[in-house]
């Protein structure tokens, strides 16, 4: 193989990695649940997620509880999908106990 098709190729390696990387950041894992539009957005019909989180404020452990819904979707489906401000049918449920706050969230995921 010449320097010149070396080089070619390289190159066209490195379009097909720069094209993947600015494609949706999904999992595909998505395409197995029974997904719906609502407004603007694709959402999961028949799938919800879960999040918890404590803190020593109630705003602390509501934060606490969405990062963990995040993290747990983006690991699941990719990024796309892991934004609890696109998601529906939220619902936030917090107690207190003993000075400390822990709360739990739940919501479809929308991309």
């Amino acid at each position: 193989m010449t320097i010149g098709a070396i080089r070619l190729s390289l190159a066209a390696i490195a379009v097909g990695v720069v094209s993947t990387v600015a494609n949706a950041d999904v999992t595909g894992f998505d395409a197995m649940h029974t997904q719906a539009r609502v407004g603007k957005k694709m959402c999961m019909t028949d799938h919800w997620h879960y999040g918890s989180g404590s803190g020593s404020t109630k705003a602390a452990a509501q934060k606490d509880a969405i990062s963990s819904w995040q993290s747990f979707t983006d690991f699941e489906y990719g990024s796309d999908w892991a934004r609890f401000s696109k998601a529906v049918a939220k619902k936030v449920s917090c107690s207190q106990s003993g000075g400390s706050y822990s709360c739990q969230v739940e919501a479809r995921p929308c991309r």
